[in-house]
């Protein structure tokens, strides 16, 4: 038997589940890529949701990126997503939770922007990072920024994903 979702995560429900689709990349510093992505987002009954990623490579099906977050909404509208990299990086994001500013309640638009980037010593340096996602029921379509390396903050990534399994 699963808890309940927690009243403070309601607006956040939409994400609840399993979903996979395919992305683009590009950055100043490497070619162009595309992947395959799967994400998965979860709750336990506590006021978060948790966030699993974790993409390959369309050619070969090699591991690429993985990534684990923790979604909250801290007061209505508003969002944060602490998000751990497998390279040495995290990223403190906080910015807005509201369905679209054109009235379409069934679209839930979430924007991030970094307020704290943590990386180890090894780690490559991510000075920036800015997401933005749109889920408009069984769709998710996001876009993310990054200033990383020497280079301003310029489009990273861009993938669009279906839900599979409806875990809410």
């Amino acid at each position: 038997m699963s808890a309940p979702l927690h009243p403070g995560v309601a607006t956040l429900a939409p994400l609840l589940g399993t979903w996979s689709g395919r992305g683009t990349g590009e950055y100043p510093t490497i070619e162009s890529f595309a992947y395959d992505e799967t994400i998965e987002f979860t709750h336990v009954g506590k006021p978060f949701l948790a966030y699993q990623q974790r993409t390959t490579a369309i050619d070969d099906g090699r591991p690429l990126h993985a990534e684990a977050a923790y979604w909250r909404i801290p007061d209505r509208g508003l969002a944060e997503i602490v998000v751990a990299h497998p390279t040495g990086v995290t990223e403190v994001l906080e910015g807005f939770a509201a369905p679209n500013s054109a009235g379409d309640t069934d679209t839930l638009i979430i924007d991030v922007r970094s307020t704290g980037i943590g990386t180890t010593a090894s780690a490559k340096e991510v000075t920036r990072t800015e997401r933005t996602f749109e889920i408009t029921g069984d769709v998710i379509r996001y876009t993310m920024r990054m200033a990383a390396v020497g280079q301003p903050l310029v489009h990273h990534l861009a993938a669009e994903l279906r839900r599979v399994d409806d875990a809410g």
